[in-house]
C-alpha cells in the first residue's frame, strides 16, 4: 500500500487511519525554534464526517487510501436511497440520504455527477460544481422591483427551496451553485 511522507501533506489529500478514509482539509507547518518541524493537520472521516486534529513530526508517514472517483450518473430515487450508474461499466451504486447529504437539492434524472469510491463500496457523491434547474413556484414579482436588491424564496423541480431575485418568475431557469446554494443567474429559456 502506498503511503505519504510528512513532506506529501496537502490540503486535499485522501489517507487512511484506522483503517478509515480521510480528506485532509487543512495543513499547518510549524516549525519551532529548536526540534523537528511539526504538521499540524486537520482531516475529515469520508464514512462518518467527524473532523480529527492531528500534529505529525517531520518523517512521519501516513498510509494512501483506497479510493477512486467516478462518473455516474443519477438514475432515480427509491424511498430513502439514491442510484446512480457509472457511465462506462453500467455498475450501478446506491447511496443513502445521508450519504447524499444537502445534494439532493440539485439531482435532475440523467445528471452526472462523480461518486467516491473506498475499498468498491460507494461513500459519498458531489454534484457539478453549478446546475441549472427550474422555477416551478415562486411569489410573483412587485412592479418597480427589478432594480432594487428585492429577493424572495422560489421552489425548484428538484422540490428544493432558493432565495432568488425579485425579478425571478415560475417557468424560468436559474443557474446555481451547488458549493454555497446560491442564486448566480437566471439562464434564457
Amino acid at each position: 500500500m502506498a503511503s505519504f511522507k510528512t513532506s506529501d501533506f496537502r490540503k486535499g489529500l485522501k489517507v487512511q487511519i484506522d483503517g478509515d478514509p480521510y480528506l485532509m482539509i487543512e495543513m499547518n507547518f510549524v516549525k519551532p525554534g529548536k526540534g523537528n518541524a511539526l504538521y499540524k493537520c486537520k482531516l475529515r472521516n469520508l464514512l462518518k464526517g467527524n473532523i480529527l486534529d492531528r500534529t505529525y513530526k517531520g518523517g512521519d508517514e501516513l498510509e494512501a487510501a483506497d479510493v477512486e472517483e467516478v462518473s455516474v450518473q443519477y438514475l432515480y430515487k427509491q424511498g430513502e436511497t439514491y442510484v446512480f450508474m457509472q457511465d462506462d461499466t453500467f455498475e450501478q451504486y446506491e447511496l443513502s440520504g445521508e450519504q447524499v447529504e444537502d445534494a439532493w437539492k440539485y439531482l435532475k434524472d440523467g445528471m452526472k455527477c462523480s461518486i467516491m469510491l473506498f475499498n468498491g463500496n460507494p461513500i459519498t457523491m458531489s454534484p457539478p460544481i453549478q446546475v441549472h434547474l427550474e422555477v416551478t413556484q415562486c411569489e410573483p414579482g412587485a412592479k418597480g422591483d427589478t432594480a432594487t436588491n428585492v429577493t424572495k424564496p422560489a421552489i425548484v423541480e428538484t422540490g428544493a427551496e432558493f432565495i432568488v431575485p425579485g425579478f425571478i418568475k415560475e417557468g424560468n431557469i436559474i443557474k446555481v451553485d451547488t458549493r454555497t446554494g446560491e442564486y448566480v443567474e437566471r439562464v434564457s429559456n
